[in-house]
């Protein structure tokens, strides 16, 4: 079965879920966090945190949710008329280009307190201009504005089963169309990076993403020791570390997975650096426990390559949390001073890079529990040879 694009399908590929979030559970959760920040109500303009409260994936919009009992409101313009009645139906909709001015009119409006409304924003989304415009709006003399940082970020990074769902069928998908990809022998002497990145994407459609997570990383030789190569014309060539890195989206959620190949004949140096990276990916997959300092978690791993002599040639933290967005919180690294939650979803993704010979990464997307994490990619990390 071929789809518009010539491009081979996989008619049993999974169909994406349709069961619908607790989105009032989670604008609940924020309003019942809004007096540790001093605020009565909150403005939620980035569009990643209106869609985990709301459902709704326009490209223009706002969330006010409330402390009490006053009703939430989404806004968005004439565009999404349709669409915001089908993906937020439980909310009353405002149409206004400049949802977040506009949503600022109905809290002075229905606020009917003494004192001023409290009314927080994402202060890490909202720029200068736009924070000097919404002082500057008629009703804003009415409204005391209290900037919150992270606030729906810090519920985002605890998923629930649903998320978790997706997400591990996001890594399925990637497992399979890598699979796909290494059986035909499409990762070969011969052909360039971006073949082979291209090749993989299409594989990940064909297989039910509804797109990519990121610019697929396809990086050759002494590309490969650069963490964030992006593909080009260079050509594989036997003898070649060839890194991997990518991942689907599903429902909104991303899935994040690395594996490292070498074509023909492994030297001594790729085999043991590969070792070294995978004793420490193991490390850190161990160390993930609801609880445990997220620099204890980059410890673990980074311990065993330093020990190894290359710590200096492992250059990033060891993983970040997986979501509505590639990067999410938490960050797992030297400098973190959170802990683990148990709910996360994270990469764990030491790397060795030795510049101008060539790289490793092992990556791998987990869910974390209580009893212990689980692996939502599955392709396996032990060297192939090519």
């Amino acid at each position: 079965m071929y789809n518009n694009l010539n491009m081979p399908v996989n008619p049993d590929a999974p169909a994406h879920s349709d069961v619908r979030a607790d989105y009032a559970g989670r604008r609940a959760a924020l309003a019942g966090g809004l007096p540790a920040h001093g605020a009565d109500a909150i403005v939620v303009s980035d569009l990643i945190n209106v869609r985990y409260l709301t459902g709704f994936t326009g490209s223009n919009a706002a969330a006010l949710v409330w402390t009490g009992d006053r009703p939430h409101r989404i806004a968005t313009d004439g565009r999404y008329t349709a669409q915001v009645a089908a993906q937020a139906p439980d909310l009353d909709a405002v149409l206004a280009r400049d949802t977040v001015a506009a949503l600022l009119a109905t809290v002075a409006d229905e606020w009917t307190g003494e004192a001023p409304v409290r009314l927080a924003f994402e202060s890490d989304a909202v720029t200068v201009a736009q924070f000097t415009e919404l002082c500057a709006a008629p009703s804003a003399a009415e409204v005391e504005l209290v900037p919150v940082r992270g606030a729906v970020q810090d519920l985002r990074e605890v998923k629930d089963d649903g998320e978790i769902a997706l997400i591990e069928q996001a890594c399925r998908i990637g497992d399979q169309a890598l699979a796909a990809l290494l059986d035909r022998g499409a990762v070969a002497p011969g052909r360039t990076e971006r073949e082979v990145a291209r090749e993989l994407e299409w594989e990940m459609y064909a297989r039910g993403a509804e797109a990519i997570a990121f610019e697929t990383i396809v990086a050759a030789g002494a590309g490969s020791a650069i963490p964030h190569h992006r593909p080009t014309g260079a050509v594989l060539a036997h003898g070649d570390l060839v890194k991997i890195d990518f991942g689907a989206v599903v429902g909104g959620y991303h899935s994040d997975m690395t594996r490292t190949f070498v074509l023909g004949e492994a030297e001594p140096w790729q085999r043991e650096i590969y070792s070294i990276v995978q004793e420490a990916q193991e490390a850190g997959r161990a160390a993930l426990h609801p609880g445990a300092p997220l620099a204890a978690i980059d410890a673990a791993a980074r311990e065993v390559i330093t020990a190894a002599g290359y710590g200096e040639q492992y250059v990033h933290g060891l993983g970040h949390g997986v979501g509505l967005q590639i990067h999410e919180a938490p960050g797992i690294g030297s400098a973190a001073s959170a802990t683990l939650r148990d709910g996360a979803t994270v990469t764990v993704e030491p790397g060795i890079y030795l510049p101008g010979r060539g790289g490793v990464r092992i990556e791998d997307t987990l869910a974390v529990s209580a009893s212990g994490p689980r692996s939502l990619t599955s392709a396996p990390r032990a060297l192939q040879i090519l």
